[in-house]
């Protein structure tokens, strides 16, 4: 029996040795990329070598920003023409904000060439926040003696007991809009001895910063209202009493990952794609591609979070103006996380690093950024057979790729799920911790209709996050047109005696703002992205589908502020003939933006979409009525969508998977 015992424990010992070995090799390929492909990302030395072109040709202050270095992606057809060993050209993309002179400026650097190849000023254009403004506006409204009263009315005279959260200035005043000003929002929290300041905001008081003359432009103060003393803490040691845990539940792949990494592409069962980690768009993909038999197969040239915004519910004069563009005022994509193996993906994964430029034009390494693992899920296909009792089953394999970004309260999780089945599933996760209004209600009441009690004077103010992502559909090509498919009941009549028909209407969407649909639960209403140059084996277009999932609608209403500035989140799908410079549903600039940038500019010349090359626009949302259950931290929200074969294969592409 011990002989046996210390055989087991050799054995699994041999598993974890084989399961760390591969994933040793699997991340050092990973973190080794080789400059061969035109979309592979900028190296440090090229970001260093973009920053000192633009340095050197242009006369910049010791203040300015460098709020974007960023791959200049090639054209299109120079990346689908590309084939390897083959000369690529080289080129960084670059967003400068001269914060004293309120210019903005945009370049783009040859960095083979070490030349600035164009350079201009954008006008009235706002980019990201930084994080160096985020810490002066803390210091400018402490210094500030109006805030200071305001605080020690709040008998609070320790001013580093107060953390000044950072804002976009979201929806601004008539007299705030003329100036043109660099301006932010600072919201006071009480901090004292906890980490967790959340639960304490200091409410009715909220700063406007000019951050271009370094001054408090006006001060709110609607009087005191109580703040929560409790301590809303929630490490282990603060929490006190801990549930009981369940057994370890371990994830082993004793021969390696069915994945393989070369440099910034992927492969796995069938699929084959790139990835690249932007500052502002965060994890972007590109060339997704499946392996058909003897044909790799394209489906998606890229695709991208395009925007977010996040509109608070309470007219108060120091919420309304609260409207997030998550993206674009806040470049999501440097601010992921370092991930934990075990934690924020399972064991089994492997963490990839990315590159960026800081604020000063620096090169920086973002550790463990990327997550991509493998998983399973549940049943792929099953048929039991009762005459010959034969149960033919096969299990659901998922490759993962996730990245997570945290904006201030918000913790946002954005995954892209490979299915076996030719399936692209895209899955946000919202987590953290919920935006809390200070109340003097201890107990709930129902006399205020814009949110709901959390705690004792912690209210939760209703809100909605929506998400628009970027869809470059290249399914078997360039040559792609777009259909609506809406399933209907039919009238009882003499073909329908029974009235048990079930009939299926297809609507082709021939032009831009034909193609401005919604989300119809009561139609199972889809949309198909089909090739118009290559069949199937029926006779009809390949195609994939995009499938709604959970979604919501866009509540405020009808000529609020926010639906002027954020118009794509007002429907659902939209299409546009492609551009390579339409990339952001909300506008290049969405800080401090003017109505009608982004998605409505780009469909006003209502082009054509037959037979063309289109991209794909989805938002989808969720309604937020906080709850109790969601303080101190909320439990994970999931929202999503699937792009799934139509017609794209001749059969169930993988009936012939492997037991």
């Amino acid at each position: 029996m011990m002989k046996k015992l210390r055989f087991a424990v050799l054995a699994i010992n041999i598993i974890i040795c084989l399961s760390i070995f591969f994933g040793l090799i699997s991340k050092v390929s990973a973190q080794q990329p080789q400059i061969l492909h035109p979309l592979t990302p900028l190296t440090e030395t090229e970001i260093t070598t973009a920053v000192e072109v633009v340095k050197k040709a242009k006369s910049l202050s010791d203040t300015a920003i460098f709020s974007i270095v960023a791959l200049k992606e090639p054209d299109k057809q120079e990346v689908l023409n590309f084939t390897p060993n083959q000369e690529v050209q080289r080129q960084a993309f670059l967003v400068v904000y001269e914060r004293l002179q309120n210019k903005t400026y945009e370049g783009i650097v040859d960095v083979k060439q070490q030349s600035l190849n164009s350079w201009q000023e954008i006008a009235n254009a706002q980019p990201a926040l930084g994080y160096t403004e985020c810490a002066l506006t803390s210091q400018i409204v402490k210094a500030d003696e109006k805030w200071q009263k305001a605080m020690q009315r709040r008998e609070i005279k320790d001013f580093d007991d107060v953390k000044v959260s950072c804002w976009a200035a979201g929806i601004l005043s008539k007299q705030e809009e003329s100036t043109g000003d660099r301006l932010v929002r600072g919201l006071s929290y009480y901090r004292g001895d906890n980490w967790n300041y959340y639960g304490s905001p200091i409410e009715g008081v909220l700063a406007t910063v000019n951050l271009n003359t370094g001054k408090v432009v006006s001060l709110i103060d609607r009087g005191i209202v109580p703040f929560s003393k409790e301590k809303w803490d929630y490490d282990l040691k603060s929490l006190g009493k801990l549930l009981t845990p369940p057994k370890p539940l371990k994830f082993f792949q004793p021969y390696g990952k069915t994945f393989q990494i070369n440099g910034n592409e992927i492969s796995w069962q069938g699929w084959k794609f790139r990835y690249l980690m932007h500052p502002r768009d965060g994890l972007v993909l590109y060339l997704v591609n499946y392996q058909d038999g003897e044909n790799l197969r394209r489906v998606l040239y890229r695709g991208s979070l395009s925007e977010m915004v996040v509109p608070y519910g309470d007219p108060d004069p120091t919420w309304s103006f609260r409207n997030a563009f998550d993206v674009g005022e806040y470049n999501f994509g440097v601010l992921a996380n370092a991930l934990e193996l075990g934690k924020d993906i399972p064991s089994n994964g492997v963490l990839l690093d990315a590159i960026f430029a800081n604020e000063q034009g620096e090169p920086v390494t973002m550790p463990r950024v990327v997550g991509i693992y493998e998983r399973d899920n549940g049943i792929l296909w099953k048929h039991y057979g009762y005459d010959t009792q034969r149960n033919d089953v096969r299990r659901n394999r998922e490759l993962v790729l996730t990245i997570t970004a945290t904006i201030d309260n918000y913790d946002y999780s954005l995954n892209w799920i490979f299915h076996q089945d030719g399936t692209l599933e895209v899955q946000n996760e919202l987590s953290g911790i919920v935006l809390a209004q200070g109340t003097n209600l201890a107990t709930e009441s129902f006399d205020n209709s814009y949110g709901r009690l959390l705690a004792k004077n912690i209210f939760g103010v209703n809100h909605q996050h929506f998400f628009n992502y970027r869809l470059d559909m290249d399914v078997d090509g360039q040559a792609n047109s777009v259909t609506e498919m809406n399933v209907n009941s039919v009238p009882i009549s003499g073909k329908n005696p029974i009235g048990n028909a079930i009939a299926v209407e297809n609507t082709p969407l021939t032009t831009e703002k034909a193609a401005v649909r919604d989300v119809d639960t009561k139609h199972s209403r889809e949309w198909m992205i089909s090739s118009t140059d290559k069949k199937n084996t029926l006779g009809v277009g390949t195609a994939y589908m995009l499938m709604p999932t959970g979604n919501t609608i866009f509540f405020p209403t009808e000529g609020a502020e926010i639906r002027k500035r954020a118009e794509f989140a007002t429907h659902h799908f939209w299409v546009t003939k492609y551009k390579p410079d339409e990339l952001y549903a909300g506008g290049n600039y969405p800080n401090q933006s003017q109505p009608k940038e982004g998605l409505p500019k780009y469909i006003s010349d209502n082009e054509s979409l037959t037979n063309e090359d289109i991209v794909v626009w989805y938002t989808m949302g969720m309604t937020h009525v906080p709850r109790p259950e969601d303080w101190p931290v909320m439990p994970v929200h999931r929202v999503g969508f699937k792009l799934f074969p139509r017609g794209f294969f001749s059969r169930n592409p993988v009936i012939n998977l492997p037991e």
